[in-house]
């Protein structure tokens, strides 16, 4: 072929490329007012309350090489236990950054996350799947496969996270490559990484190693790992090793105690705080022994328990308040923070999942938050995602960012002369200043209905539940794959082949179990 057919070629190519583009929102920049309701003298008592905890009854580290580490770095041992003086603590955070770049495969999908600027991630972790027929099943890896390609195509979702729901179909130790490989294949948005072992977080690095480049991983943030505490008070193995590997490639973690307000923390808002403060500090704290200057990522997962039945609530008022108070503890020691979006425990996508969701998000966003995780997908407590709720979640993560953007002022003076044009008792439908705005002007939901009941019955009398099957089929329908790079996409199916053959398959579920 000759060279210029050769670029003639490419230019096609790139041309079908620029046509089939996904629009992503960029990262949310808040622009309205947080809910902050401690003072001053609170935020200071938190945090003394915090140090304190952290110096006086001390949190155990289940992990002999990070005693070891902590030992070097000044911290009093005793056992698996470990005390920090609160100076220790204080110059050991402040070296992390405030701000973090992640670095998407495609460029222009890279995002600031700190401050004011937040993404939207989706939910994780589910082991059951509300499909496209809204039948509660076991997931299998197309399944995942599906939910990263929705992730991908949904404005406002800003990565594709990793595993929304569990493969059953592939053995569990072999699980977190071919997840890792979908949220690559899938999506070129960012994703997170599995943490579930410090070996698979080394597979998960050497992959994003082939994906990005060898020594791009030093400077650049790509992926982000999760660690969850064992409240209170504890930092298991498993985790540890995991965050070890992230943040000595300098990739972000989520450090993350595990609240379940009443069962492993004080009955009462205000020492929950402290306490999940005191666990969080820690953890951060040992991302920066490990490596200083390490992206760290202040977390938490918040539920609160009912003293009926013991069982993890979502959507109550606790849990927004200490929303608040999270998002203004991570502030005073300015670092960047996690929390959890559209949670509910309803075991149907139904009025209590809308309310719970609503609610939590509410208090998300004027909380600031910055990594807004779980925000599409989740309920059950977790234990499904839903096909319908994760685009409906996502249509209302939209519709949060566009409240959060705040008000626009851009068009004030022609809408004010548009006024003086009108007058008493006329319409502005046809006015130049609607025609041009109306699209911006006021958000229009596509999956709630807001017809006659007439025009509403005329159409199916469909609920929003079909609604948002019918959405997610055709998004699915019309998706087309970001494709990876041939060569890379070889030696991550390559890496993958080789690891599959070394690591034991341990037992997996399928459909039929």
């Amino acid at each position: 072929m000759s060279s210029s057919a050769e670029r003639l070629g490419r230019n096609a190519r790139r041309s079908g490329r620029l046509k089939t583009k996904i629009a992503m929102l960029p990262n949310l920049v808040r622009n309205i007012p947080l809910t902050e309701p401690m003072a001053e003298e609170q935020v200071l008592r938190i945090d003394d309350a915090s140090l304190s905890i952290l110096e006086e009854v001390g949190v155990e580290f289940h992990d002999p090489i990070a005693i070891q580490q902590w030992r070097e770095a000044g911290a009093d041992i005793e056992g698996e236990r470990v005390k920090f003086d609160r100076g220790l603590i204080r110059e050991l955070i402040s070296s992390i950054p405030e701000n973090i770049t992640m670095h998407a495969r495609d460029p222009e999908k890279t995002l600031q996350i700190g401050g004011k600027s937040s993404i939207f991630v989706p939910m994780t972790g589910a082991p059951f799947i509300c499909d496209l027929e809204n039948k509660r099943r076991w997931p299998t890896l197309e399944d995942l496969n599906n939910f990263h390609k929705l992730a991908h195509m949904l404005p406002a979702i800003h990565s594709s996270a990793h595993h929304i729901v569990e493969p059953m179909d592939h053995p569990i130790s072999h699980r977190h490559l071919r997840i890792t490989y979908s949220s690559m294949k899938h999506s070129d948005k960012t994703f997170m990484g599995m943490t579930s072992s410090g070996k698979n977080a080394e597979d998960v690095i050497a992959m994003c190693k082939i994906l990005f480049g060898e020594d791009y991983l030093d400077k650049h943030a790509v992926v982000t790992g999760n660690i969850n505490g064992n409240s209170p008070l504890v930092w298991d193995q498993t985790m540890l090793s995991a965050l070890r590997v992230f943040s000595a490639n300098n990739q972000p973690v989520l450090c993350s105690p595990f609240v379940l307000g009443g069962a492993n923390t004080p009955a009462s808002v205000a020492p929950t705080v402290a306490q999940l403060n005191a666990e969080a500090l820690s953890a951060l704290a040992y991302t920066q022994v490990i490596r200083k200057g390490a992206p760290a990522i202040y977390g938490h997962y918040l539920a609160t328990v009912s003293m009926q039945s013991g069982a993890p609530m979502a959507g109550t008022p606790e849990i927004s308040l200490m929303n608040f108070m999270v998002g203004q503890m991570a502030r005073y020691y300015e670092v960047p923070w996690r929390t959890s979006n559209t949670l509910g425990g309803s075991k149907l996508f139904d009025a209590q999942a809308g309310y719970e969701s609503a609610s939590t998000m509410m208090a998300v966003l004027l909380s600031g938050a910055n990594y807004i995780w779980h925000s599409a997908g989740w309920n059950e407590a977790g234990m499904h995602c839903s096909m319908a709720k994760f685009v409906v979640d996502a249509e209302q993560c939209e519709m949060g960012y566009r409240m959060s953007e705040g008000i626009r002022w851009d068009d004030f003076d022609e809408g004010v002369a548009a006024i003086r044009d009108i007058g008493p008792g006329g319409h502005y439908l046809g006015h130049e200043h609607t025609m041009a705005n109306f699209q911006r002007a006021f958000f229009m939901p596509k999956l709630f209905d807001n017809n006659s009941i007439e025009q509403w019955e005329a159409d199916g009398g469909k609920d929003t539940i079909q609604r948002g099957l019918e959405h997610a089929s055709k998004l699915l329908n019309e998706y087309q794959e970001p494709k990876l790079d041939k060569a890379k996409n070889e030696e991550l199916l390559d890496f993958i082949a080789r690891r599959e053959k070394t690591i034991p398959a341990m037992e997996s579920l399928n459909n039929e179990h």
